[in-house]
């Protein structure tokens, strides 16, 4: 396929989208492929590119197996994604600081019509649909109240969390900022990406290869995991699609105690920059908030939030029809 300057350009504003849309939790870069008109020609191009790529180079030159594996549509498209990550880390670790009633509101609300949007794609509940979404649901609400099983900041977690974060890779619905905010990751993830953009802006060398080496290590989890996950997925979607989805509605139904706005810190932990952050928080009632509850604003957050991932589904059922 012929493009000219002007599509490539058009491919990294849609990468654009599908980073900003990486960056927050509930909200699902996949969709915005789908709905952007690119889903399958990603998955194709993805799906093609192997260690073929290399025979091809070798027989018929560089330039030739470039075209051939369609790397300019993927160069373009993941440009986009990087820039639009890289951009948005530093807002999100600002709000997390100065605004995390409003910030944990919109994400209330996004998974919220998560929910809603998953659960619809059952299309029978018979009983053991129910008993999937109760026992999920239960462990997962318990997930949430855990002290993690190792700090955030640690390369061990990282991996972990990169292993269980390719699910969002797999399963529809779930993004894989939404699975890293679960595994209270998400902010340290955040923070390396900004490591990884202030070493770029600023030449600095060992921030730099700090970042990198913790992408690294993330990054290695998710290959591992998509080893392992994609088979067993791609078999439960073909074979038990209803429990499936079930399994997944419970799962976020249980972890909304975790994007719950209002909280109490019950203990409090020293990240990598030598920052006290809340280790250990639980959830309470508005009028238990220590400080201004913000009521009517956090309301207003969670509408915006639900409504996004209702608006982005009627475009994604428009583009199917």
């Amino acid at each position: 396929m012929r493009r000219s300057l002007k599509d490539y350009l058009i491919i990294s504003i849609k990468g654009l989208a599908m980073g900003a849309a990486d960056v927050v939790p509930g909200v699902s870069g996949g969709t915005i492929a789908f709905v952007s008109g690119i889903y399958e020609e990603l998955i194709e191009t993805i799906n093609k590119l192997d260690f073929s790529f290399f025979s091809t180079w070798k027989k018929e030159g560089f330039l030739n197996a470039w075209k051939a594996y369609n790397l300019s549509f993927l160069s373009t498209l993941f440009l986009g994604i990087a820039i639009s990550i890289l951009s948005l880390a530093k807002l999100i670790k600002w709000l997390l600081h100065n605004e995390p009633l409003l910030l944990w509101a919109f994400f209330f609300g996004l998974v919220l019509a998560s929910i809603v949007y998953i659960g619809k794609q059952i299309t029978s509940f018979k009983p053991k649909v129910w008993l999937s979404i109760l026992i999920t649901g239960i462990l997962s609400y318990f997930i949430t109240l855990a002290e993690p099983l190792a700090s955030p900041d640690s390369n061990w977690y990282l991996l972990f969390c990169g292993f269980i974060a390719i699910i969002a890779m797999i399963l529809p619905g779930v993004s894989g900022a939404f699975i890293l905010l679960i595994l209270g990751a998400y902010q340290t993830f955040i923070n390396i990406l900004n490591q990884l953009r202030d070493g770029l802006v600023n030449f600095d060398i060992d921030i730099l290869t700090q970042a990198i080496i913790k992408l690294i290590i993330i990054a290695l989890g998710a290959i591992t995991g998509l080893k392992l996950f994609s088979r067993i997925l791609n078999w439960m979607f073909k074979n038990h699609k209803n429990v499936t989805l079930a399994i997944l509605t419970g799962f976020m139904i249980g972890s909304l105690n975790k994007l719950w706005p209002w909280k109490e810190v019950l203990s409090w932990r020293t990240n990598s920059e030598g920052i006290k952050v809340p280790l250990i928080e639980k959830s309470i009632l508005p009028n238990n908030f220590e400080g201004d509850p913000k009521i009517l604003l956090v309301l207003l957050l969670v509408c915006v939030g639900f409504l996004l991932i209702l608006i982005l589904e009627r475009l994604a059922n428009k583009k199917a029809n």
